[in-house]
């Protein structure tokens, strides 16, 4: 078991975690109260044997997870006092932006984390950081070619508060960067309040409108951010990200 006796790192171990609440539920919440101290990166947290009860919460840096265990130890967290310290050691997610050679242990020797898909989002985040300047020389093309294009659908989509979208109607995606994300994919159970706990982490959110997409038995859902350039940290960082097993969020420009 990890305490705040092990070296400081970006991942907190949390435990004595009320184990009758649903994973994703589970996930959802620790998220939304952790963010509050810094970026959280992943939040792992399995229903097997093993794992119930316990959560591992990676950060961005340091300065976040030390912050949060200070705040949040002892506070009652689904009629349960919250025990927090560092984790043993540093998370996969960790490990690579320290080193981005790093080369996480075959399948035989993985985790219990890893054997629980737990970073199948870290291994976006590695794929993303390995194609970064691939993407960046397109978007500069596709602002070089459609420049006068670019002007004016800027101005058509300004971000507006209510963010409408018509239920079972899908915009048509622009391939140059604008203030408006357009999310699919989507397990029936979010909402605008679990989607907006992701997407309140980057600068500028305005607004988050989840709907019903054409799709039986899937939602949809429309994120504006203040500026393009805003929207854009937001899109590179969740675009992949798995929101549960088998749900793997898509975000385009609209």
């Amino acid at each position: 078991m990890s305490s705040s006796s092990n070296q400081p790192n970006n991942t907190l171990y949390v435990n004595n975690l009320n184990d009758k609440v649903h994973k994703d539920e589970l996930r959802i919440q620790l998220l939304a109260l952790f963010t509050t101290y810094g970026k959280v990166i992943d939040v792992v947290a399995s229903k097997s044997p093993k794992m119930r009860g316990q959560a591992f919460l990676v950060f961005s840096d340091l300065a976040g997870a030390t912050t949060a265990m200070r705040a949040c130890e002892g506070m009652v967290f689904y009629d349960k006092p919250l025990r927090i310290g560092y984790a043993k050691t540093k998370s996969y997610a960790t490990s690579r932006k320290d080193d981005p050679n790093f080369v996480p242990p075959n399948a035989a020797n993985a985790s219990e984390l890893v054997r629980n898909g737990a970073l199948d989002n870290d291994r976006k985040r590695q794929r993303d950081g390995d194609d970064e300047v691939a993407r960046q020389k397109k978007r500069e093309k596709a602002e070089s070619d459609d420049e006068m294009e670019i002007d004016d659908d800027e101005e058509e989509s300004a971000p507006q508060a209510n963010g409408d979208l018509t239920p079972g109607v899908v915009p048509p995606q622009v391939h140059h960067p604008t203030s408006r994300l357009f999310c699919t994919n989507l397990p029936i159970e979010v909402t605008d309040s679990v989607l907006s706990i992701l997407f309140q982490q980057y600068h500028g959110h305005v607004s988050t409108n989840v709907s019903m997409s054409p799709t039986p038995d899937v939602k949809m859902a429309q994120v504006i951010f203040q500026s393009a350039e805003l929207a854009s940290a937001a899109k590179e960082a969740l675009d992949g990200y798995t929101l549960k097993k088998d749900w793997v969020m898509s975000v385009v420009y609209v």
